[in-house]
């Protein structure tokens, strides 16, 4: 393995906790073992370099294991969380799997040879280097979902610098890059990752409370039905060290609720693509939206509002779609940022943008206005097109209790004036009779 200095670390603190779940763990000893007899098996069906394997991306001490087992073997390791069970069909036709294990059932775990080698130039170019694949896939909300090649060797080595290692809740999935990172931080710094099923605030509570956990790496949406729900207030969460958030714009109202109930939690904002890897970040204050990114092997630039970024762990390219980089690697991120010295505050995408009579509303400003009212459990805001304006900002509202259209409407006219510009208060309004969020926590914005 190329990464044995990870290997090293871990065979080093054998009787450790490494992983936790509900009513299990596993040592780092117990990972390690169960890495040697993936590896046999995998070698006995004929698995080696190169060769394209999907399985269950859920946390536990088998997925792991394999996992560890198919960066050994240099293959190119496709993880499906359940939660994409729809997709799954979809998903391993575009990365062109030829193995699927299935290492959650009950018993060894079958290995089923599903289709030939791909002879895509990417991943013979991952073999040529001797280096192990990780293939990732993109949200999908505008088209068909993207596969994501990654260089694992490259992406692992950000982990190899000693920190502190941490007893981390594995909220984001492994089929995520979010999920990876922690695994991965997990493991390479001697911590502990405490592995869940149930992503509700009371289950999530109950076990950072029961775990001790220190760090939680989550959503703005999660953390937003966390403060509404009020667990926190019902658990000892005292262990609690770190609260990091990601994967959308944090809205301001969420996070000065939050700085307000866990005054002694520092609250630091993330920043990473799928196509990049996590980037480093510093958050100016734990009630501050402003944040550096960037760290060693990345560089940022500001091109017209919109941050670009240059990794030298960017992935290697889509299987299914043209390179999005430059000429000279620079990836468009399209996420619209405000300046101040080298700070930044991320204002949402630009793909998002609503423009109102050559106003540009950026729907996380209003959302977070909204979502300070009583009653609101949730809130997106979209631009649907209007004859007169170009486009008109509409809100899809989940409240808690019921409440007629009109008389909110009324009641956010009111709490908006003075807050908002009015050409960004809604003109619609719908109210949801579902969650706006999707199953990893993030708000689903519906396009008009």
């Amino acid at each position: 393995m190329r990464q044995s200095w990870l290997l090293e670390r871990m065979s080093g603190w054998g009787q450790r906790a490494a992983l936790v779940g509900e009513r299990w763990s596993a040592r780092y000893e117990d990972l390690l073992g169960g890495m040697t007899e993936w590896c046999e098996r995998l070698n006995h069906a004929g698995i080696g370099p190169g060769m394209v394997v999907a399985f269950s991306g859920d946390c536990c001490d088998r997925t792991v294991s394999l996992l560890l087992a198919l960066i050994e073997l240099r293959c190119i390791s496709v993880p499906l969380a359940s939660v994409v069970e729809a997709q799954r069909a979809e998903f391993l036709e575009i990365a062109q799997a030829e193995y699927v294990v299935d290492c959650l059932a009950n018993g060894p775990g079958a290995i089923a040879r599903r289709g030939e080698r791909p002879g895509h130039p990417l991943i013979e170019a991952v073999v040529a280097a001797g280096h192990a694949g990780l293939v990732l896939f993109s949200s999908g909300s505008t088209g068909r979902p993207k596969a994501i090649l990654h260089d694992f060797d490259k992406l692992l080595q950000k982990f190899e610098p000693r920190r502190q290692g941490y007893r981390i809740l594995s909220f984001l999935l492994l089929d995520h890059i979010g999920g990876i990172n922690t695994l991965f931080y997990g493991l390479s710094q001697g911590g502990t990752v405490v592995s869940i099923r149930d992503r509700r605030p009371a289950s999530i509570c109950r076990a950072i409370e029961q775990h001790r956990v220190e760090v939680l790496p989550t959503s703005p949406t999660f953390l937003n039905l966390l403060l509404l729900s009020e667990e926190h207030r019902r658990h000892d969460l005292s262990s609690l060290r770190l609260i990091t958030y990601g994967t959308e714009v944090m809205p301001a109202s969420t996070l000065e609720r939050l700085h307000q109930e866990f005054p002694e939690v520092r609250l630091q904002q993330t920043y990473g693509l799928s196509e990049l890897g996590i980037l480093r970040s510093k958050s100016r204050g734990d009630g501050s939206l402003w944040i550096k990114v960037g760290g060693e092997g990345y560089e940022t630039k500001v091109v017209d509002g919109v941050l670009w970024v240059r990794a030298e762990m960017a992935m290697c390219g889509y299987l299914n779609s043209e390179s999005p980089f430059d000429a000279n690697g620079w990836f468009n991120t399209q996420d619209a940022v405000e300046e101040d010295g080298e700070w930044l505050r991320f204002l949402g995408r630009t793909t998002d943008l609503i423009n109102v009579g050559g106003q540009k509303v950026y729907p996380a400003e209003v959302e977070s206005a909204l979502l300070a009212m009583d009653n609101v459990k949730a809130v997106t805001v979209r631009g649907e097109r209007n004859p007169i304006v170009g486009q008109c900002v509409v809100a899809r509202v989940r409240l808690c209790e019921t409440e007629s259209v009109s008389d909110f409407k009324a009641r956010m006219r009111r709490h908006c004036r003075g807050i908002l510009a009015p050409y960004m208060v809604p003109v619609k309004v719908e109210i949801a009779a579902d969650e706006l969020h999707n199953a990893r926590f993030k708000m689903i914005r519906v396009t008009s």
